[in-house]
Parts: structure tokens; C-alpha cells; sequence
């Protein structure tokens, strides 16, 4: 059985974020709070905990659009294979924030990553829990939202439920209060014209 891990989510302490560091780091899988739902991440760098959360969420890799959540946009464009000056103005505008921008992804994506389009989608969060992990992490966290196609819940919002019922497959469950019941906002910047292809958690500016 995983470890339930109340972290406070204006004042994360820092022992607890060393702890989920070392987690992610030693191969573990973590469910975590956003500033919109609930979340699945591992080290992008771990290549067989990947394999596990595609399986987990039963994802094509090939089909798949995967999140990094980055701590800034110098961070973003370290993947990025190019912004545009519309693509920085519009994550300017609307970073940190529950939005989700997919990105033409460059060299340094872990290949496993890279679907047939060759995109990631790339977000820089508001919430200081993940903040402050993307921090001790020292690179971008993995991100995809607990929700399962087979799952009957619209989300799941309340972190001892979730510890209750994914406990045993994770090894962290961070509690970071009550999540949100709407994911993020979904841009495709990967044409000309970036396209909202979800409207999410809140209205891009």
C-alpha cells in the first residue's frame, strides 16, 4: 500500500517535497494536486514507470499526448522544437494557470514520449505542491489526469477517496486539499493559428 501524504498546499514542506522527490527519482508513481484536477506523474527520465502509467490509463503510446508540467517557459522551450512569437504571447498571458499547450516536441523529449505527430503538451501550473516538486525535481514532471475511461466518477476530487481506491497501485498520494471537477484548458499550438480543442477549468486570455 502506497503512503497517503498531506502537504500543505500555500506552505509545501520542504522535507515532504524532498521525500516525493526522492520517490519519483527511485521510480515511484504519484498521484498529486493541480490548480485543476487531480493527477498522475512520474520522472520523465524513467522510461519504465512511463510504460506503467501509459498501461495504467490503457494509452497508445503512438496515439497518446503527454504533459510535462514545467516550472517556467525558459523550461518549456528546453522540449520545445520551436515558439513562435504568438505561441510566447499566449503562454505569457496565460501561465501559471490550468491550461495545457501541445507544442512540436525537439531532440531532448524522451523518445517514448513522442507520438506520431511528434508533439507533448507542456503546462506550468499554479499550484505550489507541484511547483516546488518540478523545483526538487530539478526537470518536468510527468502529468495525465486520474480519470480512466472506465472510471464512473467524472473526477476524482477528494484525495482519501483517492488513496482509498488507488492506494495500493501508487506509491504517494500527496493530499493537497480538495481538486477541481474540470481539467485544463487544451491549445494546439502546433499550427499557424493555435486551436482550443478542450475548453477546460477557465477561459484563455
Amino acid at each position: 500500500m502506497g503512503k497517503l501524504l498531506k502537504i500543505h498546499p500555500e506552505n509545501p514542506e520542504g522535507r515532504k517535497i524532498s521525500e516525493v522527490c526522492k520517490t519519483l527519482e527511485g521510480g515511484g508513481m504519484v498521484i498529486y494536486p493541480t490548480d485543476s484536477v487531480y493527477a498522475i506523474g512520474c520522472d520523465i527520465l524513467r522510461q519504465d514507470v512511463v510504460e506503467r502509467i501509459f498501461q495504467f490509463k490503457g494509452l497508445d503510446p503512438t496515439l497518446a499526448n503527454m504533459t510535462f508540467l514545467c516550472k517556467d517557459i525558459s523550461q518549456i522551450a528546453e522540449y520545445a522544437a520551436q515558439i513562435n512569437n504568438d505561441v510566447f504571447k499566449i503562454l505569457k498571458r496565460n501561465t501559471p494557470g490550468p491550461f495545457t499547450f501541445i507544442i512540436k516536441a525537439n531532440s531532448q523529449v524522451p523518445r517514448i514520449f513522442k507520438n506520431r505527430r511528434r508533439t507533448i503538451g507542456v503546462r506550468i501550473p499554479k499550484n505550489k505542491i507541484v511547483l516546488d516538486i518540478i523545483e526538487g525535481l530539478g526537470r518536468p514532471l510527468l502529468s495525465t489526469s486520474l480519470k480512466r475511461n472506465d472510471d464512473e466518477l467524472e473526477y476524482y476530487t477528494e484525495p482519501s477517496f483517492i488513496y482509498e481506491r488507488y492506494g495500493s497501485q501508487f506509491d504517494t498520494i500527496i493530499d493537497g486539499g480538495i481538486g477541481q471537477t474540470e481539467p485544463s484548458t487544451i491549445v494546439d499550438c502546433t499550427e499557424e493559428i493555435p486551436e482550443i480543442i478542450r475548453e477546460g477549468f477557465e477561459e484563455l486570455r
